[in-house]
């Protein structure tokens, strides 16, 4: 429960900095977490230097801008594979006469699949 919670509050602080590392390669995020493990030793956070020197062993060993570029290229085939998905639905819908209510909930789905195969596009292209 505690742990939990630790977790929760600490999300708002990791995630935008991982993000942004992701956007850099390997030695951003190696950067990054060096960063995160001088705060939290500054602030006597023991438990949060263990996990995060973990992380940044797990980094050193795993991390290479290949993987992360290939990473990148399955959330774009991802991304695709849902929007032509969506898109599916969105005829069946339109072909079996459903209501404007169904059609346009899946109008919706279809626009949200497409800003998620947009955002991953962008983020292959960094």
């Amino acid at each position: 429960m505690k742990t939990t919670l630790k977790l929760l509050l600490l999300c708002p602080l990791v995630v935008p900095t991982l993000v942004w590392a992701q956007a850099g390669g390997c030695d951003a995020k190696r950067a990054s977490l060096e960063q995160e493990i001088t705060y939290a030793q500054a602030h006597h956070n023991a438990n949060r230097v263990s996990g995060l020197e973990t992380a940044l062993a797990q980094l050193n060993a795993n991390c290479t801008d290949a993987s992360l570029r290939s990473a990148k290229e399955r959330k774009v085939a991802d991304a695709q594979k849902k929007l032509a998905e969506r898109e599916k639905d969105l005829r069946e819908a339109r072909a079996q006469g459903k209501g404007s209510k169904k059609i346009a909930d899946r109008q919706r789905k279809v626009d949200d699949a497409h800003a998620d195969l947009e955002q991953a596009q962008t983020e292959a292209a960094e």
